[in-house]
C-alpha cells in the first residue's frame, strides 16, 4: 500500500466538467488519523478562502475536497484535495502565497500565520503531490456539487505502451461511456496522464475517472445502450491487455470553489 503515494487520487479526482480545452491538475493526498478529524476539517476551511482568493487572481480555475473509501488509518489516504489549472506554467509556476493570504486574511498577524500553519502540518500528513494533465473526457452537462460520487481507477502503463493504451480508452471504452452520459447513467469520463512523477519505478501512470451525480447512481452503475459486435468485443478485449488496472478508490465531493 505505501507504493500508492506514488498514484494520486485524482483523485483526479475532480475536474470540472468543461469544454475540451486543456486541463491540468494536482492531486495532494492526504493521511488523517482518526483524532485529528475535526482539526483537518478546521484546516481546508482556512485554506479554502485562500483558495479563493487564488481563483480570483487566476491563479487556479478551482479546488476540491475529497473524501476517499476504503478509508481507514490503514488505507493509505484518507481525504484529496485538487488544484486545477488552464495552463501547464500555471500548475509547475507556483503560487504568491502571501498575497492571497493577506487578501484572505487581512487581521492576520505573522503569529497568527505562524500557528495556522503549524495546525495544518499537525492536523494532516500531505503524502504525495503529482502533476497530471488531461488526455481526454466525455461530454455532458453534470454539475459538480458536494454529493458527487468518483470512482478513480489507477492505470499502470509502461512508457512504450503509452499510444496503444490511450488509443484504446479513446476509441474504444470512451464510446461506452459516453453511451453512459447520454442516457444520464453516469455524469462523467476522463482520462488522465501523470506529468510529474513518472518512471518505472512509479505504482501508476494514468487514471480514468468516472463521476456520477448521487450515490444511487454510483452503485448501480449501469452498463451502455449499445449492442457490441463481436470486432467491438474483441477490441475491448485488447484494449485491456494495454494497462494493468492497479487500484481504485471511491470518493465522494465535500467541498469545492470555483
Amino acid at each position: 500500500m505505501r507504493k500508492l503515494v506514488i498514484i494520486v487520487l485524482v483523485l483526479l479526482l475532480s475536474v470540472p466538467v468543461l469544454a475540451q480545452e486543456k486541463l491540468f491538475v494536482v492531486l495532494e493526498l492526504m493521511k488523517v488519523d482518526n483524532e485529528q478529524e475535526m482539526a483537518y476539517a478546521e484546516t481546508e476551511q482556512f485554506w479554502k478562502k485562500i483558495h479563493q482568493e487564488r481563483l480570483k487572481a487566476g491563479e487556479i480555475i478551482g479546488w476540491d475536497l475529497w473524501a476517499l473509501l476504503p478509508g481507514g488509518e490503514h488505507q493509505g489516504y484518507q481525504y484529496a484535495t485538487v488544484n486545477l489549472y488552464d495552463s501547464a506554467e500555471k500548475m509547475f509556476g507556483g503560487s504568491d502565497f502571501m498575497n492571497h493570504v493577506k487578501a484572505a486574511y487581512p487581521d492576520l498577524s505573522e503569529e497568527d500565520l505562524a500557528k495556522k500553519m503549524k495546525a495544518t502540518s499537525e492536523s494532516r500528513d500531505l503524502a504525495i503531490r503529482i502533476f497530471m494533465e488531461r488526455v481526454d473526457q466525455t461530454e455532458g452537462d453534470l454539475s459538480m456539487d458536494v454529493g458527487t460520487v468518483a470512482y478513480i481507477d489507477f492505470m499502470k502503463v509502461d512508457m512504450g505502451g503509452y499510444y496503444a493504451y490511450e488509443k484504446a480508452e479513446m476509441d474504444v471504452f470512451k464510446p461506452m461511456h459516453q453511451s453512459m452520459v447520454d442516457n444520464g447513467s453516469k455524469g462523467y469520463w476522463g482520462l488522465f496522464r501523470f506529468m510529474v512523477p513518472q518512471g518505472s519505478d512509479t505504482y501508476a501512470s494514468h487514471i480514468t475517472v468516472n463521476m456520477f451525480e448521487n450515490l444511487e447512481k454510483a452503485l448501480n452503475r449501469e452498463g451502455p445502450d449499445m449492442d457490441l459486435t463481436d470486432a467491438q468485443e474483441k477490441a475491448i478485449q485488447e484494449g485491456l491487455k494495454t494497462r494493468d488496472m492497479k487500484f481504485t478508490y471511491m470518493a465522494r465531493l465535500i467541498d469545492i470553489v470555483r
